[in-house]
């Protein structure tokens, strides 16, 4: 495959915060190929398959976990990597790891912990991503964290645009490893971010319609998605309701993705560098203005009839206590928690109340909820909602 004059290339990567000797290398493999690999590896990749996409703690075997969206975006990244001529290890590694730092119960955990952190700074997804790969997971004997590349963890910082705010996590990382967060990422990384928004915006109407929280006809009043699915009952007339439900999906996916491949290839097409779509002062991958519109009028729906389920609401509140809870009784007494976090534990503050967040952020749904089951003498009920 011929690569785009503004792909990024590997040979000439930033580098790594520590740097890497020849000899440690293992493997003929690009420096991205490295990262992707280092990635799938982790502890913190392997628990993704335990933390809520949509649904917190699903019963249902079939449901979304953040470990299966990130595969699905992975592969959504790179079908569009291909398409542009970027680097597909890059793009792919980004797409993996984009949600390694939710904390268990997605959003509702999040919140929970940005309430205690209020005094210390917060608590961000996104910055406890970079965290993770930069600090905590620490598998190597010769430096802190996964060593990933600039580009790569660039790409981790600026998921959803340049940082205007930032936040005590990714300001003390950006100190020491500069990742210049006020310019756009590169294209690799303006593709992993939309790729991780084609995903969900069809992925969760397909868990939604599973559960019964949608309804195919509330999706058929977009007049965008009435159109697909009228054209697919002309071509399978014949089919069960619920395959039919499945092409719509397919159908929306193929239809997003075409469309970011025409755009972006259109606002790229001039640029000769990926220094150049960092400089550009505005996202070069990018959706047609129509399907912009009309992913919008998506995501309200959505949010109004899936998202802010009186019944998702309900289960996302008992999560965010169970979380708080969690928190209060480490901060309390930190010997609650396991033995190696307890040993490592900073005595003065901002450090120790952080650490304690640190090691929530990285449970599982169901490590915490059999966490706050030991601590608290009793079982927590109505958290899985389908």
């Amino acid at each position: 495959m011929t690569r785009a004059p503004y792909a990024c290339d590997p040979a000439r990567s930033r580098g790594r915060e520590f740097g890497i000797e020849a000899s440690l290398a293992r493997g003929p493999r690009s420096e991205y190929q490295r990262d992707r690999d280092r990635i799938v590896h982790s502890i913190a990749f392997r628990r993704l398959r335990h933390k809520t996409q949509v649904f917190i703690a699903p019963d249902g075997d079939h449901y979304r976990v953040r470990l299966t969206h990130s595969l699905e975006v992975a592969q959504i990244g790179r079908v569009i990597a291909r398409a542009l001529g970027l680097d597909e290890d890059l793009t792919e590694a980004l797409c993996l790891a984009h949600d390694i730092g939710h904390p268990p119960f997605g959003h509702a955990g999040e919140d929970a912990l940005n309430d205690a952190l209020g005094r210390y700074g917060g608590f961000d997804h996104n910055a406890q991503c970079l965290r993770v790969l930069m600090r905590l997971e620490s598998p190597y004997c010769e430096h802190e964290g996964l060593n990933l590349t600039w580009e790569l963890l660039e790409g981790l910082a600026k998921h959803n645009g340049p940082v205007g705010q930032v936040n005590w996590a990714l300001e003390e990382l950006d100190a020491v490893f500069p990742l210049d967060l006020r310019e756009w990422g590169s294209l690799e990384a303006q593709v992993a971010a939309l790729s991780d928004d084609i995903a969900y915006d069809n992925h969760d109407i397909d868990d939604g319609l599973r559960a019964g929280f949608l309804d195919i006809d509330e999706l058929l009043a977009l007049d965008f998605v009435a159109d697909q699915w009228r054209a697919i009952e002309r071509k399978f007339p014949h089919a069960p309701p619920e395959r039919r439900q499945r092409e719509l999906v397919r159908s929306q996916i193929g239809l997003m993705v075409n469309d970011l491949i025409g755009e972006t290839a259109v606002r790229a097409r001039d640029l000769a560098s990926s220094a150049e779509v960092r400089a550009a002062g505005r996202a070069t991958a990018a959706f047609s203005p129509g399907l912009t519109e009309n992913e919008r009028r998506l995501k309200e729906l959505m949010y109004a009839r899936l998202y802010h389920h009186p019944q998702q609401l309900e289960t996302a509140e008992r999560a965010r206590a169970v979380t708080a809870e969690l928190y209060a009784a480490y901060a309390q007494d930190p010997a609650l928690m396991e033995q190696g976090w307890l040993a490592r534990i900073p005595a003065e503050e901002p450090a120790r109340s952080r650490h304690i967040a640190d090691y929530i952020a990285g449970m599982t749904d169901r490590f915490a909820i059999s966490a706050h089951g030991r601590i608290y003498g009793r079982p927590v009920e109505g958290l899985s909602n389908v």
